[in-house]
């Protein structure tokens, strides 16, 4: 019967934590590029232990029992399908239509600089005609996003009309004066989210050819379904909620069988 403390409580620490991602998806449903996230739920492992001065298992940890001590989290996950666009007109605006990632070389507050991958095309250009995110951290051009270099920058004529192809070209002028770098990764197991909407690629990854195609004037939208979301979350608000019941009905058991049959 006090197992059933574990299995509720177990269960509601779960939905806690689902509870928690499912949030942090819908305060990012506005954010560019944001791709959300999920969970998985497994079972506690089997609890294990030696019997002392036991030599019929020689040593050998056994099971101790076939019931289940209740659920857990198993793994957070990101969910990499494209969001829907919306078309801005805004000239320094991309998305990519297709598998890839803008590279950038992000500068943290220590000033020190490192490439991060994205999918919110949301550039302007600065005063020194680079382009640059919202927060001033430069775009690297098609060669060194490719290579992982923090100091490939575009720099084009701020006084000037830019237009771009779908490979990322850059024109003023009918002249070509840059390329708009995007990358894609063989394994995309190997990104760690950085912030809302960026990634890091860590050891193993491998930075591959993007077959992704740019759009001028849109921008990715957060791939969150706000009112999948709110579904799911009364669903979890109802398991938590059940978790608390089967506690106060143990509870209450527990109460009866320590001050009523067991004053008899």
């Amino acid at each position: 019967m006090v197992k059933g403390l574990y299995t509720a409580y177990t269960g509601m620490i779960n939905e806690q934590k689902r509870l928690d991602v499912l949030s942090n998806n819908l305060a990012n449903a506005d954010t560019n590029g944001y791709k959300k996230e999920g969970t998985t739920s497994q079972t506690f492992a089997d609890e294990l232990a030696i019997k002392i001065k036991d030599t019929s298992s020689y040593g050998l940890a056994q099971k101790l029992g076939t019931i289940s001590m209740g659920v857990h989290i198993g793994e957070t996950y990101t969910d990499y399908s494209t969001g829907s666009f919306k078309v801005t007109d805004n000239s320094t605006d991309f998305a990519i239509k297709g598998d890839g990632f803008f590279a950038i070389a992000y500068t943290d507050k220590q000033g020190n600089s490192s490439v991060k991958y994205t999918r919110d095309g949301a550039f302007t250009v600065n005063t020194q005609g680079y382009l640059v995110t919202k927060d001033g951290d430069y775009v690297l051009n098609a060669n060194d996003a490719r290579n992982g270099n923090v100091n490939g920058r575009i720099r084009v004529d701020p006084t000037q009309k830019i237009t771009v192809d779908e490979l990322g070209n850059i024109y003023q002028n009918d002249q070509q004066v840059g390329t708009i770098g995007i990358v894609d990764f063989a394994d995309y197991d190997y990104l760690a989210k950085y912030g809302e909407n960026m990634y890091d690629l860590v050891n193993g990854g491998t930075v591959t050819a993007a077959d992704g195609r740019i759009v001028q004037g849109t921008l990715e939208s957060s791939n969150v379904n706000v009112v999948s979301e709110m579904v799911n979350m009364i669903t979890i608000s109802r398991a938590y909620q059940a978790g608390q019941k089967v506690i106060n009905t143990i509870d209450e058991t527990l109460d009866k069988a320590v001050n009523q049959v067991g004053n008899v």
